[in-house]
């Protein structure tokens, strides 16, 4: 049976987190967060790091908690509809503008849970394509121009979902030592172990694979690798602009699809460059199916028409919270979200068969 590429699902996961990042609207981040949720739940294999869309979701409750905290405690959006008023703090003059206690209305409440509603449905995002990508499947198919940053690549790749494999042995591990704790004292007592463990799984690999000449150069000319060096970086700087233009509705046209473009084009020219420094075979190469492709492009057209929608205007994005009133569900970007729940039935279809 044919694997589905761990790419397409990073690229269906980052389709998703476009509509996440342009939109504060409520209840389109609960449909957001919803299809994530529901294709990571329902399409994830049976693997150890498929547990870690449930530390994302947890994360994602714990930052929306804080959010709302710090409003109350520290304030910032303001408004009329006065809930409840904290004891007030006074702050010395050079502090103008800060407060610590006082009023807290309807409001900024409603504001900063758009907010951080807006951060923890990234997280689900993130969370989603940790649990149903392989992270050492992935790996095989970085470009040979990156291998310099290999073992950082693996660190940061595999840490979650080692973290979720970590969490569930120590928890079983004290289960059968007699002590099921729970709640804060569970994480006391799990949290130092889970990380060490977790970030010693990461290293391991990243040593082993160090180990097997993952990363030897092929002894090109100097020029020849400082070439490379130099377009991969200037197409990273321009992949990030791009990135942030397009994420960003304020932002000047030439900083988004543009700046993107050429990001692309100056990274794959550099990627294509240092794809000679390193001759490799592979044993069972990942290949981009059609179901592949597919599960990729039902992300990428989420996002795509959410964009589509921000710039003729027609959706309500960023609904206002003064006056207060209940954000309407905008139907554009909505029907994009649904487009990405095509790899439920791609999935199933595969197992079918």
């Amino acid at each position: 049976m044919t694997r589905t590429h761990s790419g397409a699902w990073w690229l269906w996961a980052l389709g998703l987190a476009v509509v996440a990042s342009r939109t504060t609207n409520p209840v389109l981040l609960a449909l957001v967060a919803a299809v994530a949720g529901f294709v990571a739940v329902t399409c994830r294999a049976a693997a150890p790091w498929s547990s870690a869309y449930g530390m994302f979701l947890k994360l994602g409750l714990a930052v929306l908690g804080i959010r709302l905290v710090f409003h109350v405690l520290v304030g910032g959006f303001t408004g009329t509809t006065v809930l409840f008023t904290l004891p007030e703090i006074p702050l010395p003059d050079w502090a103008a503008g800060i407060r610590i206690g006082g009023p807290v209305t309807a409001e900024g409440l409603a504001h900063a849970l758009y907010l951080g509603l807006q951060l923890a449905t990234l997280l689900c995002c993130v969370g989603a394509a940790n649990a149903l990508a392989d992270p050492r499947r992935l790996l095989k198919s970085v470009p040979a121009a990156l291998y310099e940053v290999s073992a950082a690549v693996v660190v940061a790749l595999t840490l979650a979902p080692q973290l979720a494999v970590s969490a569930r042995s120590v928890r079983r591990a004290r289960m059968l030592r007699g002590d099921p704790a729970r709640g804060r004292r569970a994480i006391r007592t799990l949290l130092v172990p889970v990380l060490e463990d977790g970030l010693d799984r990461s290293l391991h690999l990243a040593a082993a694979m160090d180990s097997r000449g993952y990363g030897r150069t092929a002894g090109l000319p100097r020029r020849t690798r400082v070439l490379t060096a130099l377009l991969v970086f200037g197409g990273l700087i321009g992949l990030c602009v791009g990135a942030y233009g397009l994420l960003d509705s304020a932002a000047p046209a030439i900083i988004g699809a543009p700046t993107l473009l050429l990001g692309v084009l100056l990274a794959v020219t550099g990627l294509l460059i240092g794809s000679r420094r390193v001759r490799r075979t592979r044993y069972r190469p990942d290949k981009w199916t059609v179901r592949s492709v597919l599960i990729a492009c039902s992300g990428l057209a989420a996002g795509a028409v959410t964009i589509v929608a921000d710039s003729l205007g027609t959706a309500d994005l960023v609904p206002t919270t003064s006056p207060l009133s209940f954000p309407d569900l905008p139907l554009l970007p909505s029907a994009g979200v649904l487009i990405a729940l095509l790899p439920v039935a791609l999935v199933r279809r595969e197992t079918r068969s």
